[in-house]
C-alpha cells in the first residue's frame, strides 16, 4: 500500500512527518524530525512523537495543529520514515548527500540520520 507521506511544522515549532489521512484530516503514526549541529554539519534525528514515553510510531496529529506544510518532502526521508515505522529495509543505496540512518527499529528509540 502506498502512503501519502507529508511533513509539517506544528504550532509548537516541532517538525513532524507522517502518513496523511485525507478523510480524518490528520497525520497518522507521526515522527518528530530534529536537527543536531555537529562539526561535520547537521545530523537529523527521527523519533516517535511520544518519545521517550512511547517508543512506537503510533497515534495521530490533527492537521489543524500544523501551521506550515512543507511543499516537498525528500524521498530519502520518506523511505527512512517508512523503514522506521515498519522495521524493514526498503532500499540498499545511500541517501544521496543526506548520509546514513542508524535505526534501532520500532520500540527501540529514535533513529539517527547522518
Amino acid at each position: 500500500m502506498a502512503y501519502d507521506i507529508r511533513m509539517g511544522k506544528l504550532v509548537s515549532g516541532e517538525t513532524v512527518i507522517g502518513k496523511y489521512d485525507a478523510g480524518a484530516q490528520e497525520l497518522k503514526d507521526p515522527a518528530v524530525l530534529q536537527t543536531l549541529p555537529t562539526q561535520q554539519g547537521v545530523q537529523m534525528v527521527l523519533m516517535p512523537m511520544g518519545y521517550p514515553f512511547d517508543n512506537d510510531f503510533q497515534g495521530a496529529v490533527s492537521m489543524r495543529h500544523i501551521i506550515y506544510e512543507y511543499r516537498n518532502c525528500p524521498e530519502d526521508l520518506k523511505t527512512r520514515y517508512m523503514e522506521a515505522c515498519s522495521n524493514l529495509t526498503l532500499s540498499s543505496g545511500g541517501l544521496g548527500g543526506m548520509g546514513g540512518l542508524n535505526l534501532r527499529g520500532p520500540g527501540k528509540g529514535p533513529g539517527l540520520i547522518k
